[in-house]
């Protein structure tokens, strides 16, 4: 194990449960699954079609990304969080941007549904960051 994943893992504060963060994770990540497979179930515009397959796989691995430090009992990646947390709101607009179709109130809840946990997340990590022993963040 490397000096900053020792450093980060003992970074770690005792009144954020990371088993929580890290499952939210993991759900943000499924979410983004169903972003990726929407584009093949609904009737959307081509542009439509590969804005959710871009932006769902996107959420899928960088979620997972989260989920997997987490289960490595490392902290979680704020920077990572809020850029999942971005792409989240990116979805809440895409159905007003765009034409998409059918697939309207998914790319919408699907949306606000990551945006919310993964702003969560990163708001967390950040807390959990700032209980760190000085010099561990």
């Amino acid at each position: 194990m490397s000096e900053t994943e020792a450093r980060e893992q003992s970074a770690r504060a005792t009144d954020t449960d990371t088993s929580n963060l890290k499952w939210l994770s993991g759900f943000v990540s499924l979410i983004g699954a169903w972003i990726f497979v929407s584009a093949f179930v609904y009737t959307m515009s081509m542009s439509s079609y590969w804005n959710n397959i871009i932006i769902g796989a996107a959420i899928f691995l960088v979620a997972g990304y989260n989920y997997y430090r987490m289960s490595k009992g490392l902290t979680t990646s704020i920077g990572s969080s809020s850029f999942v947390a971005l792409m989240g709101l990116w979805m809440i607009l895409v159905p007003f941007v765009m034409a998409v179709g059918t697939v309207f109130w998914s790319d919408i809840v699907s949306g606000v549904v990551v945006a919310i946990i993964a702003g969560y997340n990163a708001y967390a990590g950040r807390e959990a960051r700032a209980g760190a022993p000085a010099g561990t963040t």
